[in-house]
């Protein structure tokens, strides 16, 4: 064994080899994580879909949007419709982008380039990677805080664990105990190969909703006594009223920004094109009813516990004062982790392997990229420190998601009304390709549409030091929506007015599973490809080529 184990040494190197199934030409380098998703490999079905988002929004932070928005001074009819707004913001360009994966079957990275060209799309990977490394960092923090309450379930002495640490570190030393705990759970899940997460997901559905379900109804019906939550009126009225409801749908909407646009990073391994579609229905469903049973929990815990609590693991801290509610609290947690624990890989770390591998793939593939995530989004940004401390960089995080609706706005502008669906993939993994190096149309647009932003921004992370005029604080309330329409539609006008020839082109052609529209059809690109199997693709279809055909 230990023989292994020292040849596995010797033989690992820094700089990955570099693969001839790549689509690249020679002298770019690429690596197999960035080619289109092989026939074998696509097992999405649009079932899996479901099962990937219920892992997305079956989570405690899900549990408290609806909540929170009371708190803020609106009523619980308003929460529920903003957060159906919210989700609806999410789902339409979640559901079109993913169209793009489904199709090609090519990642988030690779299919930016069609819209972006193959330097430009470069910075919307950093902005895609630094957003993923930041909340898998505070996704384990949320975990950690389960195992906390696990743990003293268990042994409710854990409570009172003798803390060694200075107040400047951040962190207890129980809270620091419970997030490497938590790691050390949370990292086998994460070298999970994607095709295979569906089982992962099916897991969490079976066993997260009811124990969900089961907290909203004991909550439900030990307050059964308490004030009618739902009858409650709103605290604020008049326009104050409009743009507080405004500025809550565009919070709930930025929180899951990052997956309109890499949304195919999952849905490249779709089985078959149309998939993606089943996300347009359930992503609203599981947003709304998740919800629910956060404003419900927060109006009973103020009865029960006399303060308002948001969050599932506050209540589940409420429990342990005796064997059976340290039970509950134990299982619940549990399950609890485990949401924290998937939605961490759906939303964070696979997307930010595939970011990473897209831009340095000598060194890096979705393996390597996980493990970078894990180290430096997990333990180098000490998560601890942002959550306790730096309410103005978790203000920024959270108003970062404005470079987000652009980016998401012109590659869903891109494939469905410029390019008509119809995108050359070898070309995608050439700089010297149709696509190019950079599409100034989405450069301009990007300029136009974040840079008016920017004071607002600045005056978000540091109000005291930046003022802005009242109109613009306005449009700031509504950035996500202002960035979305405004770059749909000046990027169609200018691909209208200026259009790219050389892209439109008539057919589809695909990468190196070949699939055509009928038994005649020939692929071949206008790229400079080698002699091997991506010439060939080229040249027309060889004798031995595995070909899926289409029918129709």
């Amino acid at each position: 064994m230990f023989e292994r184990v020292n040849n596995s040494v010797r033989a690992f190197s820094v700089k990955l080899p570099k693969q001839k199934s790549s689509l690249a030409p020679d002298y770019i380098w690429s690596n197999a994580d960035q080619d289109p998703v092989d026939i074998s490999r696509r097992t999405w079905s649009g079932a899996t879909f479901v099962l990937y988002w219920f892992s997305d929004l079956v989570t405690y932070s899900t549990w408290a949007n609806g909540a929170a928005v009371v708190a803020l001074g609106l009523s619980p009819s308003d929460a529920i419709w903003i957060v159906f707004v919210a989700a609806m913001c999410n789902a339409i360009p979640t559901v079109l982008n993913g169209a793009i994966g489904a199709d090609l079957h090519i990642p988030f990275p690779i299919a930016v380039r069609a819209s972006y060209g193959y330097w430009l799309s470069y910075f919307c990977v950093i902005s895609r990677g630094i957003l993923a490394l930041f909340w898998f960092g505070v996704q384990s923090a949320g975990g950690a805080t389960a195992i906390t309450q696990m743990i003293t379930a268990i042994w409710p002495s854990y409570t009172h664990l003798h803390n060694s640490l200075p107040a400047s570190a951040g962190i207890t030393s129980k809270g620091l105990l419970s997030y490497f705990i938590y790691h050390v759970v949370q990292t086998p899940f994460l070298f999970i190969r994607t095709e295979k997460l569906r089982w992962m997901f099916l897991a969490k559905t079976i066993l997260v909703p009811p124990m969900a379900l089961g907290m909203v109804i004991y909550l439900a019906v030990v307050a059964k006594d308490a004030p009618n939550f739902w009858a409650q009126k709103g605290t604020v009225t008049g326009s104050a009223r409009a743009w507080l409801w405004l500025s809550s749908m565009t919070s709930i909407t930025g929180g899951f920004s990052t997956l309109a646009v890499n949304i195919p990073d999952f849905s490249r391994f779709a089985k078959k094109s149309g998939s993606q579609w089943w996300q347009l229905p359930f992503i609203p469903i599981f947003k709304i009813v998740v919800s629910i049973f956060g404003v419900v929990g927060a109006a009973a815990s103020k009865d029960l516990y006399g303060s308002v609590l948001w969050s599932p693991l506050d209540i589940l801290a409420q429990w342990q004062g005796s064997s059976g509610g340290r039970a509950a609290a134990f299982f619940c947690a549990a399950l609890w982790a485990l949401a924290q624990i998937c939605v961490n890989i759906s939303a964070n770390s696979v997307s930010f392997g595939n970011d990473i591998t897209s831009l340095f793939p000598k060194y890096f593939n979705i393996r390597r990229g996980v493990i970078f995530a894990m180290l430096v989004g997990g333990w180098g940004m000490v998560p601890w420190i942002i959550l306790s401390n730096a309410k103005t960089f978790l203000n920024f995080m959270s108003a970062y998601a404005v470079f987000m609706a652009p980016i998401a706005g012109i590659m869903l502008t891109d494939y469905w009304f410029v390019k008509r669906k119809k995108i050359d993939v070898p070309a995608l993994y050439d700089p010297e390709g149709i696509y190019g190096k950079c599409n100034w149309r989405s450069l301009v647009i990007m300029i136009l549409v974040i840079v008016p932003m920017l004071p607002a921004l600045a005056n978000k992370v540091t109000p005291n030091n930046v003022h802005i005029p009242k109109g613009l604080s306005n449009l700031f309330t509504i950035n996500w929506l202002y960035g979305f329409v405004a770059s749909c539609v000046l990027y169609y006008i200018l691909n209208v007015v200026f259009p790219d020839k050389a892209t439109l082109i008539p057919e589809v052609i695909h990468g190196a599973t070949q699939i055509v529209e009928g038994v005649e059809g020939a692929v071949r690109s206008d790229t400079s490809l080698d002699d091997g199997a991506e010439g060939q693709a080229e040249k027309g279809l060889k004798e031995k080529e595995a070909v899926e055909v289409r029918g129709g």
